[in-house]
């Protein structure tokens, strides 16, 4: 029986930590080498991070990452291993080292280069043009990067059909809901295609607004699925591959050989790696085979990566939240906490004149389920002093959202104030559907460091909500949050639907018009009424220049505002 050992390392590299990543880098290779794999893989820029975005502009960072390159490739012994990283000819390059013995035995240079969504490629690279093959002992395998596997006619066909049994692809891969069935159905019909292993390598991580959540498999030549990663963890996938299923399903495969007679002579050069003899190795009784979250506890994992990233990987001592005893500043106070540990956070509540005895008991009861410590610190006083300054400026003038947003200015204050002196990130508690419509005070609850829930509509917030419940020993959030009207509290009496329409049915219209960019028309036909979403669209685009000057958030959500959706401020194109 032919088999290659093939090893998947999974990591969470740090962008711009070249040194911690490419140590992490050399004890994964060295893990994989004790468990007697051929081949370890890592993912695309693993080196550098991804994505390094303008970092890529400077010369000295272009010179560290191939520095960085040259320790890695110095502790590569008997082992073949494949290394993302930035490679400079003439111009750079998304690469993947190809090293065994201390030697880079050649170098990949990724051909197609995103550059939609969140992908930028295109401001950085060049494009790679050859499709090479490698022959590790008696197997040989082809390498490509990310992007090139999503093209049918890529380089893992021309690859495939010059001979390679393994197809390896290695991957900065950002989540959103639904990507991970995506990703595996399209692998799928790589790999039956073109009758190869496919081996698809993803990394893990928060970086800023994105997460990526590893997810790694591989797949056989029939398209089956027979090795999954963990999800939002790092990982060391070792799987055995046997090849002789390759070569019987291309011999039953009489359409193949009239595609290998009319593939271009030359199309793919074929590098041999000069390893030794290998000694027989104790097979691996069954390759893991992770199960895939449900996509409330998928994104649930998703918010939780991308918080403790983005709070440890910058160098906060932990967090502060501004606790309403609503259902959003519900969710991040115990996504903090999951992520973070209860006692690296920390609330404030902040009642006004508004606030009711029903928000006090439940911010109260939250902060007593999750265990963390809640300080009050009143309004109120505050802001009578402001209206006190303010009287004569504003007298004989209504009272309306100015005094409103005077209490949601004084809380950001106070919240920073505490930011500033306890070293404390300020988490706002804003969510996509408040975000898309502008019901949000600039400097006020819009006032933090990190967004968590900013890209989470306000309907899914009640539904993760109702999972965290659910999945506890005890419900954690208070059953009365999920049955009372959402509110600001900021006036007597006050509802959200007082300015919005219910959630239920804003957000079915927030999502065809930002994600799906439906036409006014379309979204009539999906039985919205007209001036209802004349309003929405009107609110939307009006509050662009709010969104700009938003924290950054962690996006789920197929389109999110910021990298995904870039609008104009200044912009009179109105679409009904």
């Amino acid at each position: 029986m032919r088999t290659l050992r093939i090893a998947l390392a999974q990591i969470n590299p740090t962008v711009g930590d070249l040194e911690g990543n490419s140590s992490k880098i050399i004890d994964y290779i060295k893990k994989a080498k004790t468990a007697g794999s051929d081949l370890v893989a890592f993912p695309e820029l693993a080196i550098t991070g991804y994505p390094p975005e303008d970092l890529l502009l400077k010369t000295q960072f272009i010179d560290d990452n191939l520095n960085a390159l040259k320790k890695v490739r110095k502790n590569v012994g008997d082992i073949t291993a494949i290394v993302g990283f930035v490679d400079r000819k003439n111009d750079i390059y998304n690469a993947a080292a190809v090293i065994y013995n201390k030697n880079i035995i050649d170098t990949y240079h990724k051909m197609y280069l995103p550059n939609y969504g969140v992908f930028d490629e295109y401001r950085y690279f060049q494009s790679g043009a050859r499709r090479p093959i490698y022959r590790i002992g008696n197997t040989w395998i082809g390498i490509n990067i990310c992007e090139d596997i999503w093209y049918p006619e890529g380089p893992a066909r021309v690859q495939a059909l010059a001979g390679a049994e393994v197809i390896i692809n290695i991957n900065a891969s950002p989540y959103h809901i639904g990507k991970g069935k995506f990703r595996e159905d399209m692998l799928s019909t790589r790999a039956s295609d073109n009758l190869v292993f496919v081996a698809y390598l993803n990394t893990i991580g928060g970086q800023d607004e994105l997460v990526f959540d590893g997810h790694s498999l591989i797949l056989d030549q029939n398209g089956e699925i027979i090795s999954r990663g963990k999800q939002f963890e790092e990982d060391l996938m070792i799987v055995d591959l046997d090849l002789e299923g390759v070569l019987m399903s291309r011999l039953h495969n009489p359409r193949r050989r009239q595609e290998v007679i009319r593939l271009e002579k030359g199309a793919a050069e074929k590098i041999i790696i000069p390893i030794g003899k290998r000694s027989r190795k104790k097979g691996i009784p069954h390759p893991a085979t992770y199960k895939v979250f449900d996509p409330l506890e998928e994104v649930y994992k998703a918010l939780i990566l991308g918080t403790s990233d983005y709070v440890h990987k910058n160098g906060f001592k932990g967090v502060v939240i501004g606790l309403s005893g609503g259902i959003d500043s519900a969710l991040v106070a115990s996504l903090a906490v999951d992520a973070l540990g209860k006692e690296n956070v920390t609330g404030l509540f902040m009642p006004s004149p508004y606030t009711s005895a029903e928000s006090r008991e439940d911010a109260y009861a939250l902060a007593g389920n999750i265990g963390i410590k809640l300080i009050e610190i009143p309004v109120t006083n505050i802001f009578r002093g402001y209206l006190d300054q303010l009287k004569e400026i504003f007298n004989g003038l209504p009272v309306d959202t100015t005094e409103e947003n005077l209490q949601a200015r004084i809380r950001g204050n106070l919240l920073m104030a505490y930011s500033n002196k306890f070293g404390k990130l300020v988490l706002t508690t804003g969510n996509k559907s408040e975000m898309s419509v502008g019901y949000a005070t600039l400097y006020g609850d819009m006032a933090g460091g990190f967004a968590v829930i900013k890209d989470v509509p306000k309907t899914m917030v009640y539904d993760i909500c109702k999972w965290k419940n659910d999945n506890e020993a005890s419900p954690v959030i208070p059953e009365r949050i999920f049955c009372k009207e959402p509110s600001a509290e900021l006036r007597p009496g006050q509802k959200d639907t007082d300015t919005l329409p219910p959630y239920q049915a804003l957000d079915p219209v927030l999502k065809a018009y930002i994600e799906d960019d439906k036409s006014f028309d379309e979204i009539l036909s999906l039985g919205c009424e007209h001036e209802c979403v004349r309003n929405i669209i009107g609110m939307i685009d009006r509050s662009e220049y709010k969104r700009r000057q938003a924290p950054p958030g962690i996006k789920i959500t197929p389109r999110a505002f910021g990298r995904d959706r870039r609008f104009p401020i200044t912009n009179k194109y109105k679409g009904f």
